[in-house]
């Protein structure tokens, strides 16, 4: 006889949601490794002592987890997908009854109780140093790139940033991201700077201005960058730095990266993969000042190609400190830059003058030459080049961009949902905690 599906509900059940859950489920393997004992003292002293029991807020970040883990980037959703699936109400500790917070909660602590911690970057931390315990970061070698992603920012909804600084500070009231931004501006003023390294932004955006314009990638957009401080042991991502979507701000973060992941989790590498871009002199100073040995091609100048005689064909005299041209005449240091670092060093004009060879040198009145205050440490740099472990360095620096390409693919972060500098560290620390924590199930038997 055929079965008739009966919709009669029982008056009673008696199940375990534990026994839903495979013993092999991602959530399982990653909810074994997870541990907010250390956190919880950080978040107490940012809840009041009397009233009501607030909403748990390991509840909240197991929450967020949940939505990064499996690419769920609307909050809305991800309340509606935890009330409906077994696995995430286990996972978030909410039995079969529990009820599941509602999104405005989320935004109401990201801007009251967590944004006065550094609340997920106590999560991120935590995570690295489980994979550091079960040997998962070598900490010998490290990469770091960065990757933009795009802004909750309308690319039509631009103007010049002294037109809109203008009006929003005789504005009534602004928004949440304009109020940063202004509020980063007088911070930057009150330092006290001659003035900016590189020149102003031509144009800002009127919802997120702490963006920055980016033609890198495709169409010009407003993005935020993601920079990565990766071991190349297993891909452990080890810090993480959000920045505008700007080149100059990479080396900046790199720095920043380098020297918190020391203090705070004990990451000491004794050597660094980069591309191009981390190619400046000052930088490449700076590792190795620090004992960090730059696997990076050196960022040079072009060669001249108009025919004359390259640089190449004069002679430096380090114990002089100048350049003995091909004719014996000397090129002495005239003049040095300090914001560039830049040392230019020119002959006589009588020199030039009665030079046979002037035509085959240039067409001014007198050849110069330019050598950075840094040379000395891009030539250490160029010389690493024909090294072995050059070779396995630059071939590892792909595992920092299989980790981009996974966080754009897999956790569908290719654009952001929150604004503001802040919001983007938020989006980019979650999204690297998921990473480390998939890696971290992955590799070992837990």
């Amino acid at each position: 006889m055929m079965g008739r599906l009966s919709v009669q509900e029982a008056l009673f059940y008696q199940l375990r949601l534990e026994d839903f859950i495979p013993p092999d489920h991602l959530l399982r393997r990653i909810d074994q490794v997870l541990c907010f004992d250390d956190i919880r003292p950080q978040l107490a002293a940012l809840y009041s002592q009397v009233g009501r029991p607030s909403i748990d807020p390991e509840l909240m970040i197991r929450m967020l987890l949940v939505g990064y883990l499996y690419g769920i980037r609307s909050e809305t959703r991800l309340c509606e997908e935890v009330h409906l699936n077994l696995a995430y109400r286990w996972f978030c500790r909410l039995g079969l009854e529990g009820r599941v917070p509602d999104r405005s909660s989320f935004s109401k602590n990201r801007h009251g109780r967590f944004a006065q911690g550094d609340v997920l970057r106590s999560v991120f931390e935590m995570v690295v140093r489980r994979c550091m315990d079960v040997g998962l970061v070598g900490g010998a070698g490290a990469l770091v790139d960065g990757s933009t992603v795009e802004a909750d920012a309308n690319r039509d909804k631009r103007a010049a940033p002294g037109d809109l600084q203008a009006a929003w500070r005789m504005a009534d009231e602004v928004t949440r991201p304009v109020r940063a931004y202004l509020e980063q501006l007088d911070a930057e003023a009150s330092e006290g700077r001659d003035g900016p390294a590189h020149p102003p932004p031509k144009v800002i955006s009127q919802t997120d201005p702490q963006a920055a314009w980016s033609t890198k990638d495709g169409p010009g957009r407003f993005s935020y960058e993601t920079n990565y401080l990766v071991d190349d042991q297993n891909a452990i991502i080890v810090d993480v730095e959000a920045t505008p979507a700007r080149l100059s701000q990479e080396i900046v973060a790199a720095k920043a990266m380098l020297e918190r992941s020391r203090d705070r989790v004990g990451f000491a590498p004794t050597s660094l993969a980069a591309d191009k871009s981390y190619g400046t002199a000052p930088f490449l100073a700076w590792l190795l000042e620090k004992n960090v040995t730059p696997f990076v091609p050196v960022l040079d100048r072009k060669a001249q190609t108009d025919g004359k005689l390259t640089r190449d064909a004069f002679a430096y005299d380090r114990a002089r400190d100048c350049f003995v041209c091909p004719e014996g005449h000397d090129l002495t240091l005239r003049s040095i830059t300090p914001e560039t670092g830049v040392k230019r060093y020119r002959p006589t004009a009588s020199a030039c003058r009665h030079c046979p060879r002037k035509s085959d040198c240039t067409d001014g009145s007198t050849r110069s030459l330019v050598r950075l205050v840094d040379e000395d440490a891009r030539q250490s740099v160029r010389d690493l080049a024909s090294t072995a472990a050059y070779a396995v360095a630059r071939a590892r620096r792909k595992k920092v961009e299989m980790l981009f390409a996974h966080m754009k693919r897999y956790l569908k972060l290719r654009r952001l949902r929150l604004r503001g500098l802040a919001g983007a560290t938020e989006e980019f620390l979650l999204a690297a905690t998921a990473q480390n924590l998939k890696r971290l199930v992955k590799l070992t038997s837990v």
